[in-house]
């Protein structure tokens, strides 16, 4: 799917203020409500707006260390039997299949060093799972952001 800068500018206006209503959005970018909700409608419908939903840091629920795990797992079923029981285990925040020597990388969190230990217990203890590795973020200079991505991609739209 293409975007244009209207829906640059309209993504930017919810991605600041996700609780600006169509009515205001519209108010503010200069177009007919009707417009800010059928552009917002196709975006969702074609996957480019995953959500809605607030922000969390897990830092502010009290869990102080994010950490990113590889595991190597058994495959002999694929991934499937190890990604479901790591998805029941509310620490991981993400599990993503890799390229390289392991199979998994999984973004968890806890509440201290010695919460970890338990986080990666679970993780170890899923069927399938071979061997973990993890290395603790110590900061994040640069957090999960696409808002420079979606800027660029209209300049990069070839008809």
């Amino acid at each position: 799917m293409t975007i244009d800068p209207l829906d640059v500018r309209l993504i930017s206006l919810f991605a600041a203020e996700p609780r600006v209503g169509i009515l205001e959005a519209s108010r503010r970018l200069g177009v007919a409500r009707g417009t800010v909700q059928a552009r917002l409608d196709r975006m969702v419908e074609n996957g480019v707006i995953k959500g809605f939903g607030p922000d969390v840091d897990p830092a502010a629920l009290g869990y102080h260390v994010t950490a990113f795990v590889t595991l190597q797992i058994r495959q002999i079923a694929g991934h499937d039997p190890v990604t479901g029981p790591l998805a029941r285990i509310p620490e991981v925040l993400e599990v993503h299949t890799i390229t390289g020597g392991d199979d998994l990388l999984c973004r968890v969190v806890a509440r201290s060093n010695a919460d970890l230990q338990r986080v990666i217990d679970l993780i170890v203890d899923v069927d399938g799972v071979m061997r973990t590795s993890s290395v603790i973020a110590l900061d994040t200079p640069v957090p999960y952001r696409v808002l420079p991505l979606v800027a660029d991609t209209p300049r990069h739209h070839v008809p």
